[in-house]
């Protein structure tokens, strides 16, 4: 079978090649899944650049998600071959990868290839951290006043869809850009208030926005400069989940505010949340998800699809800047 692997970390475009290998056999608790997509999502890039909290055994595949069809089963697996799923594992950016049956979920018929290949990673992060952010619906601060949830890079992917939960929960959001050329769609998706960082200082606006309250929570993915002023956005009792490291610079930590404020700032990994929280909210928040994805209330575009023998021109369309969409990875 055809697979992206790489022998050594570094720039994904040069040291990403497709390579044959056997077809992997599936131990006990695992299935083979001949793969249909696959997302190219930052935390692969990462990944390949061994700057993700799962470092890679060299030589490594690459790719964290995708979906395809069940192929065969191993010891102990209860489920149908030729059944459709979305699935977490590494090395999906292949022709048949291996999972653990518990990483697997059922995709309903209604659902597009290319919504399901992306199921897993953003949808299920962007639930899970408005889940975290505790920012009300301004519904239920009409007597009070109203809370924000702040997006930096909310033109990303992951950007888009918080967007589109938050429209749809009825939570105001502020996001942040660089480019104004995204801003009519970013507004159409449903963000309350757009902020170019290159043309505008973000804290002043924050300010004029939220008449001098401050945001109750910044979902960050930039890191740096971005995540240093976005801090001083946050009001009274804010919190600051950091979830990227897009600039792949630390923020500087301004302690004043932190203590007279009352300031949280914290990391957020979806594989450590799933960990942690209760099987049965992880249930809800995995039926939220697929309804969401399933009825179209939000939308997953995509702007490309590569086949594995253009890996690097796929990597580099996904890191390449001004997209709309997700770039996807199709074996065959």
């Amino acid at each position: 079978m055809k697979a992206i692997q790489f022998e050594q970390p570094g720039k994904p475009a040069e040291i990403l090649k497709s390579v044959e290998k056997d077809l992997p056999q599936p131990g006990a608790g695992e299935v083979r899944i001949k793969v249909g997509m696959s997302p190219i999502n930052p935390s692969d890039i990462m990944f390949v650049q061994n700057l993700y909290g799962i470092r890679p055994q060299l030589p490594s595949g690459a790719g964290f998600e995708g979906m395809g069809t069940i192929d065969a089963v191993g010891e102990g697996v209860i489920m149908t071959t030729g059944q459709r799923v979305s699935f977490t594992s590494v090395g999906t950016w292949a022709e048949y990868a291996i999972a653990h049956h518990k990483s697997l979920i059922p995709v309903p018929d209604e659902m597009p290839d290319e919504v399901a290949a992306q199921l897993f990673v953003n949808p299920f992060t962007v639930v899970a951290m408005v889940e975290e952010s505790g920012v009300k619906p301004t519904a239920d601060s009409a007597d009070g006043p109203h809370e924000w949830l702040m997006l930096t890079a909310c033109g990303s992917a992951f950007g888009k869809m918080a967007i589109q939960l938050c429209q749809q929960r009825g939570i105001r959001t502020i996001g942040t850009v660089r480019r104004d050329d995204l801003n009519d769609e970013l507004k159409a998706l449903g963000l309350t208030e757009v902020i170019n960082i290159e043309t505008e200082d973000m804290a002043t606006r924050v300010k004029q926005i939220t008449n001098g309250q401050g945001v109750t929570c910044v979902l960050d993915a930039v890191g740096g400069h971005t995540a240093t002023e976005a801090i001083k956005c946050l009001g009274k009792g804010g919190t600051m989940l950091i979830y990227g490291l897009m600039s792949m610079q630390d923020p500087t930590l301004n302690a004043g505010l932190m203590i007279f404020r009352e300031l949280t700032i914290r990391g957020f990994w979806l594989t450590d949340w799933m960990r942690r929280v209760d099987p049965k909210i992880r249930q809800r928040v995995a039926g939220e998800v697929i309804t969401l994805l399933s009825s179209g209330k939000i939308k997953l575009p995509v702007e490309a699809t590569y086949g594995l023998d253009d890996i690097a021109k796929a990597v580099e369309h996904a890191d390449a800047p001004g997209r709309w969409g997700k770039i996807l990875v199709r074996p065959v």
